[in-house]
């Protein structure tokens, strides 16, 4: 059986308080912005004073609540249909946001598949699927929005914890394509950094959202493999990427932040 997992859909707008004003200003792009952990960050970076694009693939009324959300909180706000495993969508939704919000300052590299088999069961398409989206999608989106990005300006992907630890069999695919990220985000921290702009990876370990939620059939296994005995919250990993994307992380680049309830430790 192949289990399969696309975080580019749905809808779970939630999010607590982010420091105020620290993105007075900015303009970010988050992918895969329609639900859990897109969602989060999207609004806390709105709270912390940033205009966001979301963009989404079949989530079109979980992309329009979240831009509810922010226009609420008094930022600008805008939904873009895009699909991270097309080239020409994938960069496109960079051009996309600076043409709606008259710039680039922030791009969340969140958009993601996740299938989870024996390697045996695992067909091409499988492959080129988990590629396409999670590894050539990322590095078209990161290479378009470095071309529009001036000094200050932040690359945040959203890793897992599986590249710190695998806990069993199934994960093979899914590991590979997020564990590029980790090279593609030195590499980029290493590219980028004489023009001041910094890229990160986080690392999210078992996080409640409606593609694994806390109450599943899996939770329990999951919460047990982590020190803190429990899932994480979108929120706390939105805290973390907001962290990232302000001014206090402004001599942090090329680096892991794991938030993971000590899944790896």
């Amino acid at each position: 059986m192949t289990n399969t997992a696309d975080a580019t859909e749905g809808t779970n707008v939630n999010g607590s308080a982010a420091p105020h004003g620290s993105l007075d200003g900015k303009t970010a792009l988050v992918t895969g912005g329609s639900r859990g952990i897109g969602a989060a960050v999207a609004l806390r970076l709105a709270r912390a004073g940033a205009d966001v694009a979301v963009t989404y693939v079949n989530g079109k009324d979980g992309a329009e609540e979240v831009v509810r959300a922010v226009r609420a909180l008094g930022r600008r706000a805008v939904a873009l249909r895009a699909d991270a495993a097309d080239a020409a969508e994938a960069a496109g939704a960079v051009e996309r946001t600076v043409e709606e919000l008259g710039g680039l300052d922030v791009l969340v590299n969140n958009a993601g598949v996740g299938i989870l088999a024996p390697l045996e069961d695992l067909a091409l398409a499988d492959v080129d699927r988990v590629l396409a989206v999670n590894v050539r999608g990322v590095f078209l989106a990161s290479q378009a929005a470095a071309a529009r990005m001036t000094s200050g300006a932040r690359i945040i992907t959203i890793g897992t914890c599986m590249t710190q630890h695998v806990p069993g069999p199934g994960g093979t695919l899914y590991t590979t394509s997020k564990a590029a990220l980790v090279g593609l985000t030195r590499a980029l921290a290493r590219e980028l950094g004489e023009r001041g702009i910094t890229a990160n990876i986080v690392h999210p370990g078992p996080t409640d959202t409606d593609m694994n939620p806390a109450d599943g059939p899996q939770a329990p296994g999951q919460a047990a493999l982590t020190a803190l005995g429990r899932y994480g919250t979108a929120d706390e990993v939105a805290a973390t990427v907001t962290y990232l994307a302000g001014p206090d992380a402004a001599y942090v680049s090329g680096a892991e932040l794991v938030v993971d309830g000590g899944y790896a430790a």
